[in-house]
Formats: C-alpha cells, sequence, structure tokens
C-alpha cells in the first residue's frame, strides 16, 4: 500500500516549490569560430532552442541560442557578434515563470495592443526613442499553426488600392501571396502602396536583412503618420547575425497573431523571406549540416513552412463572431531572375498566389511593374463577379497576344489585316497599360480599375485568341461596355 501521508507532503512541496525559479544553471565557453561557440558545462539542463547568456572579457552580456549538442557540450549561436568572447567565458542558462508556467528559456514575447505605433527589434526592444515597451500576453514566438481543420475559411475580398492587383490578383481576408522580383523590378515601392492604402485595422511590417538607410526611408516616405499609429514594425538590418533575422520573421508573425486573435484584420508584409531562408542557411551551415540544393541545406525547406502557414485566418469562433485574419505578402528575391530557384519555388507552393515583378516593365515605364500573365490568385474565381471575370479574362488575352507579336509588329515585320487578333491587340494595348498604370502616391480601387479597363476594352471590334488554352479561337472582342457587361 502507499504511504497516503508521504503523497501528500510530496504534493504541498510540489506546489510550493511552484512559487520559485528554478536554479540558474553555469556552463563554460571552450572552444568557437564563424557563426557558433560551444559550452561546456550545461548536460542535462540545456535543449536546442534554449536560451542563454554569455558574458565576456569586459562584463558585456550576449544572449545566445542552442543550436545543436554533443556528448558533452552544446553549439550555440548568438544574437550579436562574438567580439569580446573567449574560451572560458561564462554561460547562465536562466529558466523563466510566468504566471505560474514554466516557459523554459525559449524566446517569448509580451506583445501588447499598446505597441501599435512603435518600431522595435526582434527581441521586443524599442528602436523609435519612444520609450519602453509596456508588456503585454506573453506569447512563444515559434508557436505552431493552427490545425487546418479548426481555422476559419477566407474572409471578404479586400481593397489593395493597386489597381493592377485588385484586377488581375485579387486578394482575400487571410489569404497569402508572394512578392516574387529581381533586384531593382520595383519591389520596396509595391510594398509601400501595399502599406499605404491596402484596407485593414492593423498593419504589421518585418523588414528582414534590409539596408539601414532603407528602413529609415520606408518610415518616413511609405507610412503616413496615421497609418503608422496603427502599425508594428519589426526591423533586423543586413548587418545583424543570422539568428536575429531568423528571428524578427517569427517575432512580426507573433504581433499579428495577437491582434488576429482579438479578431481583428490585420495586414502582415515581409520583406523579405528570402534574407530570412539566408539566415537560416547559415544557421544550418553553422550547425555542420550538409547543402542540398544551391547551397541551401533540407532544415530551410522544413521551416519556411512553419512561418508561412501561421498567415491566415484564425480559428473559427462557436458563436459565430469574427476570427480575425492575417492576409500577408511575403517578397521574395529571385537570384538572377531565376523564377525557378530554390527558395521562389518552395514558397511558390505553399502560397495562395504570386505576384510577378518584371524589370523590363519597369523600365518600359509602367509602375507598378507587375507581370500580369506571370501573376495569379487561387481565389481570383471566388473574388471576382461575373463582369470583372470577364473583363480581366478578355485583358489577360489582349497581353497575351502582345506579348506573342510584340517583336514582329517592333521589326516591321507583320502586315495589318493579317490576323484580326493581332490587329485588336495593336490597337488596345496602349490603352490597356495606361489603365492598368498607375503612380505611388494613387490609390485605385475596385470600381476604378474595371472601369478603366472597360474603357480600353470598348474600342475594339476583332477576334482574339482566348487566355484558355486554344479553346475559342474568335472570341470577339466587345464593341462597346454594353456587350461587355453582357453574360
Amino acid at each position: 500500500m502507499y504511504d497516503c501521508e508521504l503523497i501528500r507532503r510530496v504534493a504541498g512541496f510540489s506546489a510550493a516549490s511552484s512559487c520559485y525559479a528554478p536554479v540558474e544553471a553555469f556552463g563554460r565557453v571552450t572552444s568557437g569560430g564563424g557563426l557558433s561557440i560551444r559550452v561546456n558545462g550545461l548536460s542535462g539542463w540545456l535543449s536546442v532552442g534554449d536560451r542563454l547568456e554569455l558574458t565576456d572579457s569586459r562584463g558585456a552580456t550576449h544572449i545566445a541560442d542552442a543550436i545543436g549538442f554533443g556528448t558533452h557540450d552544446a553549439l550555440v549561436m548568438s544574437h550579436t557578434w562574438l567580439t569580446g568572447l573567449g574560451t572560458g567565458a561564462l554561460a547562465i542558462l536562466r529558466p523563466k515563470w510566468h504566471a505560474g508556467v514554466f516557459e523554459g528559456t525559449p524566446g517569448r514575447l509580451p506583445v501588447s495592443n499598446h505597441w501599435l505605433g512603435r518600431v522595435i527589434d526582434p527581441h521586443g526592444r524599442p528602436l523609435d526613442d519612444q520609450g519602453p515597451l509596456p508588456e503585454g500576453t506573453s506569447r512563444s514566438v515559434a508557436s505552431s499553426p493552427a490545425a487546418a481543420t479548426s481555422r476559419a475559411r477566407l474572409g471578404n475580398r479586400i481593397d489593395v488600392g493597386v489597381g493592377v492587383l485588385n484586377a488581375f490578383v485579387p486578394v482575400l481576408k487571410g489569404q497569402r501571396l508572394g512578392i516574387f522580383s529581381g533586384a531593382g523590378a520595383g519591389k520596396s515601392t509595391l510594398m509601400g502602396m501595399l502599406a499605404r492604402f491596402s484596407a485593414c485595422e492593423v498593419l504589421v511590417v518585418a523588414l528582414i536583412g534590409e539596408r539601414g538607410r532603407e528602413v529609415r526611408e520606408f518610415l518616413d516616405n511609405e507610412l503616413s503618420a496615421d497609418r503608422l499609429s496603427r502599425a508594428v514594425v519589426v526591423v533586423a538590418t543586413s548587418d545583424t547575425p543570422p539568428l536575429m533575422r531568423r528571428e524578427a520573421a517569427y517575432v512580426a508573425m507573433t504581433i499579428a497573431e495577437h491582434f488576429r486573435d482579438e479578431g481583428r484584420s490585420v495586414l502582415l508584409l515581409m520583406d523579405s523571406v528570402s534574407r530570412f531562408c539566408a539566415a537560416l542557411r547559415e544557421i544550418a551551415l553553422s550547425v555542420g549540416e550538409a547543402p542540398a540544393s544551391r547551397g541551401y541545406p533540407p532544415s530551410v525547406f522544413a521551416e519556411l513552412p512553419r512561418l508561412l502557414e501561421r498567415a491566415g485566418p484564425g480559428v473559427e469562433r462557436a458563436d459565430g463572431s469574427d476570427p480575425g485574419y492575417v492576409t500577408a505578402f511575403f517578397t521574395i528575391l529571385v537570384e538572377g531572375d531565376d523564377d525557378n530557384e530554390p527558395i521562389a519555388d518552395a514558397a511558390r507552393g505553399f502560397l495562395d498566389g504570386h505576384i510577378k515583378l518584371d524589370r523590363k516593365t519597369g523600365e518600359s515605364g509602367r509602375y507598378p511593374a507587375v507581370d500580369v500573365l506571370g501573376s495569379l490568385s487561387r481565389t481570383a474565381q471566388k473574388c471576382l463577379s461575373k463582369r470583372e471575370i470577364m473583363i480581366a479574362k478578355q485583358s489577360r488575352a489582349v497581353l497575351s497576344t502582345w506579348k506573342e507579336m510584340r517583336e514582329i509588329v517592333t521589326l516591321g515585320v507583320y502586315r495589318p489585316g493579317s490576323d484580326q487578333a493581332v490587329d485588336a491587340a495593336i490597337q488596345l494595348i496602349p490603352r490597356l497599360e495606361a489603365a492598368i498604370t498607375q503612380d505611388k502616391d494613387q490609390c485605385v480601387g475596385f470600381e476604378a480599375i474595371f472601369t478603366a479597363l472597360e474603357l480600353a476594352l470598348g474600342g475594339a471590334d476583332g477576334s482574339q485568341t482566348m487566355a484558355d488554352g486554344g479553346k475559342d479561337k474568335t472570341a470577339r472582342f466587345p464593341s462597346g461596355p454594353r456587350d461587355f457587361v453582357s453574360t
């Protein structure tokens, strides 16, 4: 039989001990190089993902995370550069308790509604000289996405204020889209337009691996005072260590989830996922993981969907109230303008749509430099009315024909009258290009863009190959807006 009195005493001791934090564990730095160092003396205490403090020879403290382990030591990586650290430096593991719950040492973030209007770093420290941040609800930075079966469906259509996107890449609440762009194609300009014009209650911006100059320009030029008051900006510039760049993405997602769980509509802009993946690659290679695809280890492609899947609708609520949404735009830098490079190819498969920016389009003077034919929203049929679908379809058909024949027409080889579809495209393309051209300070809503496209198409009268794989070779462009509206 069990000793009941002993059981009661043990239970009482356990309850009393919950009021106290566990003892600190200490270790020493034994070696280091590159981005990582080895710590001895914490075997049995330290696990992968735990956070500890390193004290260098000058007494300065460095925050570090455990990223691997051996038989007797652990491999850790600092959130700051390793200057000042050497053999024998003290390593301290400080477990914490919060509201009676043991948090361990992985990162947590005390998100508060009072963070709106603030600019912070990945540790939740202010970068805007407006005083300390008030603490709120403690949330795990590395939380898992909500169960797929418990999530709400996508919400209503969002007006993003960018005409070419409203027409050809429409967005629903909770949708996740990628902006695929080479260098200098207008990615930052498009992100600024989305930040200013998109209809949302809360804006969360993650600037990962950006130049320090671009951060200040984005805050001053792209966000008005009113918009900034409803935004939280997370910054980890290109000169920060890889752990900080990785953490910035997770911190921004955690903040967006906080406001979504309150039932709000959140717009998340993350620039860029490519630099987040570059940070993951640096971390993985430091552990000794072998590169697999163009220098990216397999763990990068395993961690990428863990981040992207956290955006989207919140958990469906039994009372029917608004579940909240995180509508996300992630920028992906396409190396060498190769649309099939590993990160771009992987991200395209995880997202609900993609926006392709074309440098040649921007060089021609048409902004935003969106490649309409190379962009896609997987929810377009759910977003648009029959009239809008017809307008978008006919516009794509004209753009497709012009793309195929542009070089021949420009060289003077094509003879007018040889093909009615080409003749119609030659007539319509200047008006279509003008309809989807937009100044960066101009907001173009749904009605404005579809009216402009309808008027641009209304003056054509000729046959046109449809953008449906050639099933209808003799479809006629409408002779006017009235014909175009008819179904």
